[in-house]
């Protein structure tokens, strides 16, 4: 769903102070930090936080957009997600999203949301790791 201008857009992440960070998206900036009780700032999201948000928001905008092509209300969407970690290594372990404001929906066209809403491209990423490769420059 996101092929085409932001396909391929690089992100620049610099260093502004302590574990802050700023990130650059295209013409947007954000910022990352960590909470004070692990030694940052706790002035923006961490990147695990923005990595959920980041599934939240994809699934959202999925079903938002499933529902407005049935003609279904969309005031009142919201994606709310639960969050375990696991140990050895550290990580996310698992993801509980739910989808809320939606209107009452006939179970046919709910199973249909749900098969949508579980196909956005970052639940489709997790499911098939893309490759990652770091390198180090001067």
């Amino acid at each position: 769903m996101e092929a085409g201008p932001t396909a391929g857009v690089a992100v620049r992440v610099e260093h502004e102070s302590g574990d802050r960070f700023r990130v650059c998206i295209r013409q947007h900036t954000l910022h990352v930090d960590q909470p004070q009780v692990d030694g940052g700032g706790d002035t923006a999201p961490t990147p695990t936080e923005l990595f959920i948000a980041g599934l939240a928001a994809c699934v959202g905008f999925y079903v938002r957009r499933f529902l407005s092509r049935h003609n279904h209300p969309v005031d009142g969407l919201a994606v709310t997600s639960k969050v375990e970690y696991g140990t050895r290594p550290y990580r996310v372990s698992r993801i509980s999203l739910g989808v809320s404001g939606v209107s009452q929906l006939p179970p046919e066209v709910q199973t249909s949301l749900l098969a949508v809403a579980a196909r956005c491209t970052v639940h489709n990423s997790l499911r098939q790791p893309p490759e990652v490769s770091i390198a180090v420059s001067g």
